[in-house]
């Protein structure tokens, strides 16, 4: 986490905070609960039981890799919140999560990648985003890991960020993305996808990758294939995947 990550569509993480509440499936075996735990940290639960931890650095961390890509004249990916949820209704980050914005809107040289499991709450969170204009360099993700999450993806499309994408991790049955009804179809999106790692990990089929790589491609979608799923090896290498999966594509940014 941090300047290095090992999450191979991110360049950097950045957590302004850490903690949450378990929302859905995907949130069963989550990794960032289980370092938490051993950490001996109890932010993990709901709103009346259960803190967040500011975390101090990040607020810093983020100028300064901001300086050094614009220095060096690239674009990098952040991925923000890799160990709470942004949009997560805790009113100890309501502070926080406004200061945050600030300094979100304000890089130059960073690509922002918002992901959360609670779409619905952009419009109130981030309302001057919202209503008013969406930082061009925020993508926003939500994510979908079984079939009962598929609606989540009405929610996240209607924030109207430039590139949305969807996390299809832990991915834990074939999913139907519905791409035809797919609302806002001119925007780019970009769809990532990645089986259940660690030592309780749910079955996980290359056949559901491969399905959803093909409904990508009719629908002209960005294609990132993560990692496998299994324990301990999660098959997150590009040589760990089968050769017709290994495709680690990125969304178009053009206007």
């Amino acid at each position: 986490m941090g300047k290095d990550t090992a999450i191979n569509w991110a360049d950097h993480t950045a957590n302004f905070w850490w903690g949450c509440q378990k929302v859905s499936d995907g949130c069963k075996h989550c990794y960032a609960e289980t370092l938490s735990k051993r950490y001996g940290k109890k932010i993990w639960g709901t709103p009346e039981t259960t803190t967040r931890e500011y975390k101090k650095a990040v607020w810093k961390d983020l100028i300064k890799w901001d300086d050094a890509a614009g220095k060096a004249g690239v674009r990098r990916r952040v991925f923000i919140s890799s160990m709470s949820d942004f949009l997560e209704d805790h009113p100890q980050v309501a502070d926080w999560r406004s200061s945050a914005v600030e300094i979100i809107e304000n890089l130059k040289s960073l690509d922002v990648l918002l992901l959360t499991k609670r779409p619905e709450n952009a419009k109130r969170f981030l309302q001057n985003w919202y209503y008013e204009e969406w930082p061009s360099h925020v993508w926003f993700g939500t994510t979908v890991e079984n079939n009962k999450q598929v609606e989540r993806i009405i929610n996240a499309v209607e924030v109207p960020a430039k590139i949305h994408f969807l996390s299809v991790e832990p991915m834990l049955e074939k999913i139907d993305l519905r791409f035809p009804n797919y609302p806002n179809s001119k925007r780019n999106t970009w769809v990532i996808c990645g089986g259940e790692s660690g030592a309780a990990c749910r079955p996980f089929d290359w056949e559901w990758a491969r399905d959803l790589r093909d409904q990508c491609k009719r629908a002209n979608v960005a294609f990132w294939m993560k990692q496998g799923g299994g324990h301990p090896n999660s098959r997150h290498e590009l040589a760990d995947i089968p050769s017709d999966l290994q495709i680690r594509e990125l969304p178009g940014q053009e206007e």
